[in-house]
């Protein structure tokens, strides 16, 4: 009989430049310089309140839920949802947003529970400053789909907390279709239970400043995660996603894919993947990978991939990325059979992006976000109406 290492061991602290140790102590997260690795990229100035140590609680979100029977949404004390965290914060946008929520959301899916409809959370910003921590729990074996979809305009500092049991099969959805001059910095952690299956979609949409740090381990072996993301940047707009995924347990599979297009003068997107294989997650498979399509000038795209393995013992680890123009055979083909340049610009980012968008398995969220996508390339690339999502 193989023995199987003992995955306690891997959830000791990283000690990572790319990924922060995790604190709820406000102090063990100073005020950023722009000097450090993991800041180095974010416009501080433009964050504002988010790195502000007041303690400003605003009105919230207002939130429009679908809760399908077997799920309870419940205000939590500061302490039950700390308990319950994936991991503490790992920067100070989050940590505040823990401090100023004055408590946390639980929304909870009880073992074997299997939704045959979403579970979807609608929050709006009426302005101001936003702070809240959401801690959702599934139970062993469970099965749902759970969308959160942020709007409106607000300062926001968002913590979010997934923890997926046991054999259980998670599809989780957010999506930032924010007003032109929201702000949005936050750190989504997730938790993938042994044998169990989470896919994650992250779409950027809206927004000024959007700035994410997504976190993922595993509490067993056996999991798999996917994690997709897609994102649209505008003119002067900033969009940031740093990822890291630990796998701490043998046995697992992870796969991230994000994918963004830029137009307009100082677009900036910045995507920073990093991957963590423990010397005990023996028998494991990842691969991470960023593809940005560049649309006008003036705009600027950074992707930095990353491995960091301590085992040789593993099926497979890889990671890529691109940026570039469009492909101009595709162009060149599209026009040879009479498809006006527009037309045929347009078809190419709808494909670029209809890839990954296929792969979520959820047909109200697939529609939605190719519905955006069509909303954006109305104003990217010259099409001739505008689509609401």
């Amino acid at each position: 009989m193989t023995a199987v290492p003992n995955v306690a061991e891997a959830v000791e602290a990283v000690v990572s430049h790319l990924h922060p140790t995790p604190s709820w102590e406000l102090t063990d997260h100073p005020l950023p310089t722009g000097r450090e690795e993991v800041w180095r990229f974010t416009p501080l100035r433009r964050l504002g309140a988010l790195l502000s140590d007041a303690e400003r609680i605003g009105a919230g979100l207002e939130w429009d839920n679908v809760l399908p029977a077997g799920v309870a949404i419940k205000p939590i004390s500061a302490a039950r949802a700390r308990e319950l965290a994936v991991e503490a914060p790992i920067d100070r946008i989050s940590a505040l947003a823990a401090r100023n929520s004055a408590g946390g959301v639980e929304l909870a899916i009880g073992a074997n529970v299997e939704l045959s409809e979403p579970i979807v959370l609608t929050g709006t910003g009426l302005g101001g400053d936003v702070a809240e921590h959401l801690v959702i729990t599934v139970g062993a074996f469970a099965v749902a789909t759970i969308v959160i979809r942020y709007r409106g305009s607000a300062i926001f500092a968002d913590k979010t907390d997934l923890v997926v049991g046991d054999g259980a099969k998670v599809t989780f959805v957010t999506i930032a279709d924010w007003d032109a001059d929201a702000v949005h910095g936050g750190h989504h952690a997730v938790s993938v239970g042994r044998d169990a299956h989470v896919r994650t979609v992250t779409a950027s949409l809206g927004g000024d400043v959007i700035r994410l740090a997504e976190t993922a381990r595993f509490a067993g072996p056996g999991g798999s995660l996917e994690q997709f993301g897609v994102y649209f940047v505008n003119a002067g707009q900033h969009i940031e996603h740093r990822m890291f995924v630990d796998h701490n347990a043998p046995h697992t599979v992870s796969h991230v894919d994000y994918r963004g297009a830029l137009q307009g003068e100082d677009a900036h997107s910045v995507w920073v993947g990093d991957v963590l294989i423990r010397k005990v997650a023996e028998g494991i498979t990842t691969y991470e990978t960023n593809k940005n399509l560049v649309l006008t000038d003036g705009c600027r795209a950074d992707s930095v991939p990353n491995l960091e393995i301590e085992t040789g013992e593993i099926e497979g680890a890889g990671h890529s990325s691109t940026t570039g123009r469009f492909d101009d055979e595709q162009l060149f083909y599209l026009r040879s059979r009479g498809i006006p340049e527009d037309e045929a610009r347009r078809l190419v980012v709808y494909g670029f992006f209809a890839d990954i968008i296929r792969r979520i398995g959820v047909p109200e969220v697939e529609t939605r976000l190719m519905a955006a996508v069509e909303s954006e390339l109305a104003v990217l690339v010259g099409g001739s109406e505008e689509v609401t999502a």
